[in-house]
């Protein structure tokens, strides 16, 4: 097993090593120091000048080394600066050239002596500051000796002729690394200010600035080093952007000056491609823009105005048309990716700039300003966007069927179908035409939603993403126990091409028929045509698709018929509760397909249709309970499948709402007409239960059931003095009390005896009231100290006797 560390990590290493050897270095110098003082002394010891060891240092002392001389060399140039731009009127001229002579010299001849002694560091930062000195005394040549001359061409002619002088010091002082660098950046001003001096277009400053970029790429090429190669490639970058930016703005006003322009910065952009291959792919993109900007640029100028996105769009097909391999044409792959890029990202644009149309034509029939089936077409219709925008999602859509791609599959279906959402918008087509596009948007998307499958041949398979390898990069502890587990599991599958083309498809054809509906309803006939189309298409879907495609499509085929069934109310002019009594056709019709298609979605629809159709119907009571009636036979009839059984609880509500509200519309004022039909089931269900589980508890079999009953009862009975009511609810209660207390069940006995008790106090109530009034005033207060010393004496046999009782409450169910 190879146990180097990585080559970063190992020069980390190396320096840390190196430094502790200086500092090692330096102690024993100077401990050497003062041995040597201690010999040479007449005798006698001394201390060290500082102890052997020290503290670790935070720096190395080459590091240390730098740092003051580049802050030294800094100093200097300022000084220098401030020296010659400041105190230079208190000089002759002899004395001026004298100074700066003298200066410069000694800065550019000391790095050869102080790189004989091997100080390189210093000799660097000599130099550097010789190089600045040159370029002062290059203003000072032209502020004394040539103030006359144009500012911007000295400048272009002195930057050359220091570049070429840097360049022969560096050839002279190889060692020294600050000239060559130095020399590449003032060679970048000489033609760029040369043109501008000679009072050059834009156009030319640009080709000069694209004639030094060339420069620098070909100094890329060549060997050299690191700090030269940098220099030229930032350089280059700087300059190409502003020439681009040029042939830009020139192919806005100037198509033909634009174009070249952009063409020789297509061209550099290509050979450094070939020159620096890790840039290659961004490079190869920049050129693929320059090019397709000045292949459009002519093209739109000769074009009316609305064709210039898709001249642009067409232009970066052909180019991402490269993005293919070609066995002619021996493009590298890199190049060939920066075009795809490019290419597709222009086109990108384009789909952008072409996808309102679209929007408006999916959302538009939304925005109504007049009512329902007023014949008034008022779909709204986007300003600047012209046909041409159909155009490009029409070139978009079919590039993208040409990739070979799942991305490729997916994006032609997206754009296909927004191109006939916008066809309507762009084309200003007629309401008639506007539906049967809608409607083929429609069954477009649901084929592909329903058959994916003949959009994904040729496709290769996706592979399946590996699990995490166990034990692999986990966390230390409990938690990367659970984590090694976790990766232990099987592959991830990943989404198949045909699940994702059929969602696609399922959600496009949902909205396009969204759409479809909303523009229906400006007109009678057409609203009738419309939702029977959709329910055929989404019947047909339903019964082909499979998963979530049938679930959606037999839902929207439900909510397609009850569009259909309230049109036509509408139409006979039903008033609302006959409407909502029709509505319920539609999910006793779900119900009876049920039998042999199952879909719980489409269940589902038909429930919401249910109820509201039951809401249509609540301004009119005898209405509403003829048709709870009707949804609990539905009901019923559903909880005869086996796995639908919970529906028979539904039943049973809209059964009893139907009563209710039956007796409402009857004028029954009798609670007891209210709670007997929920007592009555409820017990028989507890009943059943308690059979099935002798176990269970009375309180949850029969408590709820004799609940229902007895309290309403007992707030009648307390409002109501008279008549016959207290008898009855006493001797039922009396009944439940016995039945309770014979079968050893809590609840009856429990809340039978309540009510017996409440009862009696009622009727005793008015006697007992009478009885106080005739009793003299001291006689209550004398019965009850007479009830506290009885209950005092014989406390202890009436706590036993309540144990006894509750113990025995206790046994009962």
């Amino acid at each position: 097993m190879d146990m180097k560390p990585p080559p970063a990590e190992e020069l980390r290493l190396v320096d840390l090593e190196l430094s502790r050897l200086d500092a090692r270095r330096a102690e024993l110098l100077a401990r050497r120091a003062w041995l040597l003082g201690v010999l040479r002394s007449p005798g006698g010891t001394q201390a060290p000048p500082f102890p052997v060891a020290g503290p670790a240092r935070e720096t190395s002392p080459r590091g240390a080394q730098n740092a003051l001389l580049t802050l030294g060399g800094t100093l200097l140039a300022i000084a220098a600066l401030a020296f010659t731009l400041v105190s230079w009127g208190s000089m002759g001229i002899a004395g001026r050239a004298a100074v700066l002579f003298a200066v410069t010299s000694a800065a550019l001849a000391a790095p050869a002596a102080l790189l004989r002694r091997g100080l390189a560091s210093t000799a660097e930062a000599v130099g550097a500051l010789g190089l600045v000195l040159t370029v002062l005394d290059a203003y000072a040549l032209h502020r004394v000796a040539l103030p006359g001359t144009d500012g911007v061409g000295y400048a272009a002619a002195a930057s050359a002729v220091l570049a070429g002088l840097w360049t022969g010091y560096g050839g002279l002082l190889r060692r020294l690394r600050p000239p060559f660098p130095a020399a590449v950046a003032a060679a970048q001003l000489p033609l760029p200010l040369g043109a501008v001096a000679a009072g050059g277009s834009p156009a030319v400053v640009a080709w000069a600035a694209v004639l030094t970029a060339a420069a620098d790429v070909l100094l890329l090429g060549r060997p050299a080093g690191a700090a030269v190669r940098v220099t030229a490639a930032a350089s280059a970058g700087v300059l190409a952007a502003g020439a681009l930016l040029t042939g830009g703005l020139l192919s806005l006003t100037d198509p033909w000056t634009g174009a070249a322009l952009l063409l020789g910065c297509a061209a550099l952009g290509l050979y450094g491609a070939r020159t620096v291959r890790p840039a290659a792919t961004a490079l190869s993109a920049v050129a693929g823009l320059a090019a397709v900007a000045a292949v459009g640029g002519p093209a739109r100028d000769a074009l009316p105005a609305g064709w210039t996105v898709p001249v642009y769009v067409v232009c970066g097909l052909a180019l991402a048309a490269l993005w293919r391999p070609v066995p002619a044409a021996r493009i590298p792959a890199a190049v060939r990716a920066g075009f795809g890029l490019a290419g597709g990202g222009v086109a990108a644009l384009g789909v952008v700039w072409a996808l309102p149309p679209a929007v408006t034509g999916l959302l538009g029939p939304a925005v109504r300003s007049a009512g329902v089936w007023s014949g008034a077409h008022a779909e709204p219709v986007l300003g600047g966007y012209p046909a041409t925008a159909a155009l490009v999602l029409l070139l978009g859509a079919g590039a993208a069927a040409t990739a070979g791609r799942l991305w490729g599959r997916w994006g032609a279906t997206v754009l296909g179908w927004a191109l006939l959402m916008a066809l309507p918008v762009c084309l200003g087509l007629p309401y008639g035409a506007g539906l049967a596009v809608r409607l083929v948007a429609t069954a477009g998307a649901l084929a592909v939603a329903v058959r994916p499958g003949a959009l994904t041949r040729g496709l290769p398979e996706p592979e399946p993403v590996p699990a995490p390898v166990a034990g692999a990069g986990r966390p230390e502890g409990a938690w990367g126990a659970s984590w090694t587990a976790g990766a232990a599991a099987a592959p991830v599958a990943p989404v198949t091409p045909e699940a994702l083309l059929s969602r696609t498809g399922l959600v496009a054809g949902l909205a396009a028929a969204g759409s479809a509906v909303l523009l229906g309803l400006d007109a009678r006939g057409a609203t009738f045509a419309v939702l029977g189309v959709l329910l055929g298409l989404c019947a047909a879907a339903a019964r082909f698709g499979a998963g979530a495609v049938r679930e959606a499509s037999a839902a929207a085929a439900v909510l397609a018929a009850a569009g259909l069934m309230g049109a036509g109310a509408a139409a006979a002019g039903l008033a609302p509760a006959a409407a909502g009594l029709l509505l319920l056709l539609v999910p006793a019709g779900t119900a009876v397909l049920a039998v042999r298609v199952r879909s719980a979605a489409a269940e589902s629809a038909g429930a919401v249709v249910g109820a509201v159709g039951l809401a249509l119907t609540v301004p009119r009571p005898a209405v509403l309970a003829l048709a709870l009636a009707l949804g609990g036979v539905i009901a019923a009839a559903t909880a005869l499948r086996p796995e639908r059984r919970a529906a028979s609880w539904l039943a049973g509500a809209l059964f009893l709402g139907a009563a209710w509200v039956r007796l409402a519309v009857w004028g029954v004022t009798v609670p007891e007409a209210y709670t007997l039909p929920v007592t009555v089931p409820a017990l028989v269900v507890g009943f059943l239960r308690r059979r099935r589980d002798p176990a269970a508890s009375s309180w949850s079999a029969y408590g709820p059931g004799l609940a229902v009953t007895l309290v309403p009862g007992l707030v009648a009975v307390w409002s109501d003095p008279y008549g016959t009511r207290p008898l009855l609810l006493g001797a039922g209660a009396l009944a439940v009390t016995l039945l309770g207390a014979r079968f050893r069940l809590q609840a009856p006995l429990v809340l039978g005896g309540a009510a017996l008790v409440l009862v009696g106090a009622h009727e005793l109530a008015p006697y007992l009231v009478r009885l106080v009034g005739a009793l003299p005033r001291w006689l209550p207060p004398a019965a009850a100290g007479l009830l506290l010393l009885a209950v005092g004496a014989t406390y202890e046999r009436r706590l036993r006797e309540a144990r006894r009782l509750r113990e025995r409450l206790a046994r009962m169910r």
